[in-house]
């Protein structure tokens, strides 16, 4: 656990990197905000996740793996299990552009809540199924614009490391619109910021980038052997990289 100092600096120094970043991103959503891709202010947003984790004292992030060589241009449907409110600035340095769906609570704070409604992330209300579909329309449309899209299936964050159950949403999406799933693994996040912690802890992260699975010719039929193939992939991707980075392995 760090001392008070680096707590309250690395506070300070993100509503600092938040405060400077924000007139870029309302310029930058102004000018694009008829393209539902959002890919230009999406990019912003990742500058900030990277700008602001990368003066950090704390933390030190790796990415592994090799992004699929058309992702510039063919849509994913993008997927990493949840460890931590660290993870968004760790996926932040995936080389890639994305449109992330995110729970409509973090969009309320002052500052983020603003970063992420000008970054163009996709609000999601659980439980209430006309803000489902607002949002599966919402991915649909950035799917066929071209840009990837970005969720976590666990639907909420684990507090001891366990991979909880995957929800359906995702996978819907990559049916419907027959794009591959692209699966992350992220481990050492936890550490970094546990679930119900106002704190930073000192840690190493990384996020794999796992072998796209395809879903050309699946129909409704399909969504549970898919959603469960990702799972599994993802959870065999975890021992390793866990005890590579210091996160605790959690049996399944």
């Amino acid at each position: 656990m760090p001392n008070a100092a680096t707590g309250l600096y690395t506070y300070l120094e993100f509503g600092l990197c938040v405060a400077a970043f924000l007139p870029i991103m309302a310029v930058s959503q102004v000018r694009h905000r008829g393209d539902p891709t959002q890919r230009l202010p999406g990019r912003w947003m990742r500058r900030l996740g990277k700008t602001s984790s990368a003066l950090s004292p704390l933390w030190k992030f790796t990415v592994e793996g090799e992004p699929p060589p058309d992702i510039d241009h063919k849509p994913y449907v993008v997927v990493a299990n949840h460890e931590s409110q660290a993870d968004p600035f760790l996926l932040s340095w995936l080389p890639w552009d994305m449109r992330w769906v995110a729970k409509e609570e973090l969009f309320k704070p002052p500052l983020t809540g603003w970063a992420m409604r000008l970054g163009g992330d996709i609000k999601l209300r659980r439980g209430e199924k006309g803000s489902v579909v607002a949002m599966m329309r919402e991915c649909e449309a950035a799917i066929a614009g071209g840009i990837s899209v970005m969720l976590f299936p666990e639907g909420t964050r684990s507090r001891d490391g366990t991979l909880l159950p995957f929800k359906n949403g995702a996978f819907d999406l990559a049916i419907r619109t027959q794009v591959p799933i692209l699966p992350i693994a992220i481990a050492g996040t936890r550490k970094m910021r546990p679930k119900g912690s106002k704190w930073f802890g000192k840690a190493r992260a990384c996020a794999k980038i796992l072998p796209p699975l395809p879903t050309a010719g699946l129909g409704a039929a399909d969504l549970e052997g898919l959603r469960d193939r990702t799972r599994d992939v993802i959870s065999a991707a975890l021992p390793d990289l866990r005890a590579r980075y210091g996160g605790d392995i959690v049996p399944d």
